[in-house]
């Protein structure tokens, strides 16, 4: 009897990696169709941010961003139906008039999770809920491979003239809220635009957090050649950037983990890890960096003007990387894993890093 892998809706990961130069940004004004910032941008909900720098450039970093506190991203928690989400002032002031982004607990490919964002509503649902709901969607995964629980997606505008009560979609809606989605859901919550007064989401009783900037200072470690060789340019099979990017990839990475791989002085047996520090040791050298990491809630649009404000805070010709980590796509999202790398000397210049592990 042949043994057959279980199907499944995901494909392996996949790292795309691409090389340029970006003009001085501004933060007021990004531009969304070039990259770095595009793929900041169309992430759906960050959940982490990771910086690395020199310890040297961390007090600049301190002066203009750390220490501002009217910087520091902050969002809610709260316990809401999906039926008061679409009803009353919440759904006048937070959806039709302002921006919010929201994401309801639980995991896609098990639970009926809901999200919000640019006031399009995205609902995973199981077989049961969807026949119940009476709702037009579409099945989620490749056909014929969704295994023995089914999955479906349905969206709504609801910004959308039509997304009105009265108007028969929209009304739709509303009866398959009281009547299948009804049950109260542990909602994510962040307001992108100002705060309606009085404020609508009060009578639910959130419980606010904020995300505070997580330092870790004094690594000292072992900094390989960071610059982009020469021979990239010249290499026409991409062979030359793709050993330079891989290599580079898995350092920041143990770096991000703070792992003792990559600390002076690590003595680890080779038996159990055969990892070195890539390129010729003698190019390498000992220095010591920091880690600050933010974590929560947090808008694309935030993540992107942190970049932006990093690279017109530091010297050009300072190197630094800087990611960001999207809520999982087992919990929802369709953005990816990125890493921005400005390389040493290379004023203008940047690497970039997507991790796509997804459909």
């Amino acid at each position: 009897m042949f043994s057959f892998p279980k199907p499944s809706v995901y494909q392996s990961p996949k790292c795309f990696v691409t090389y340029g130069t970006m003009s001085y940004p501004d933060p007021s004004q990004l531009p969304a169709k070039a990259k770095p910032w595009s793929t900041l941008l169309s992430q759906d909900y960050v959940h982490k941010i990771d910086l690395i720098l020199p310890e040297e450039l961390l007090h600049l970093v301190k002066e203009k961003i750390l220490d501002d506190t009217t910087r520091i991203p902050s969002y809610r928690r709260v316990i809401m139906t999906l039926g008061q989400v679409v009803e009353g002032d919440f759904f006048t002031q937070y959806i039709k008039i302002g921006n919010i982004m929201m994401l309801s607990e639980g995991k896609v490919d098990t639970d009926n999770v809901f999200s919000i964002k640019d006031g399009k509503l995205i609902m995973y649902l199981d077989k049961e809920t969807y026949e119940r709901a009476g709702l037009v969607g579409k099945p989620r995964g490749a056909k014929g491979a969704r295994g023995l629980q089914p999955r479906w997606i349905v969206e709504y505008d609801l910004r959308s003239p039509s997304a009105l009560h009265g108007k028969k979609g929209f009304d739709r809606l509303v009866y398959a809220c009281k009547n299948a989605l009804n049950a109260p859901a542990t909602w994510l919550f962040c307001n992108l635009s100002s705060t309606p007064s009085p404020d609508p989401i009060t009578q639910h009783y959130p419980t606010k957090y904020t995300s505070d900037p997580a330092l870790i200072q004094n690594m000292a470690v072992r900094i390989p050649s960071l610059g982009v060789p020469s021979a990239v340019l010249a290499d026409q099979t991409r062979q030359e950037l793709d050993e330079y990017a891989t290599e580079v990839y898995e350092w920041l990475s143990l770096i991000r983990l703070d792992s003792p791989r990559v600390k002076l002085g690590d003595s680890i047996d080779p038996y159990l890890s055969s990892y070195a520090i890539p390129g010729d040791s003698s190019e390498s050298s000992e220095g010591r960096l920091c880690k600050i990491s933010w974590q929560g809630f947090i808008p694309p649009k935030w993540a992107a003007n942190t970049l932006a404000e990093l690279i017109k805070t530091l010297p050009p010709k300072a190197w630094f990387s800087f990611s960001a980590t999207p809520f999982s796509r087992v919990a929802m999202g369709n953005g990816a894993d990125c890493t921005v790398m400005r390389p040493p000397s290379s004023p203008g210049e940047y690497v970039l890093w997507e991790i796509k592990g997804h459909e």
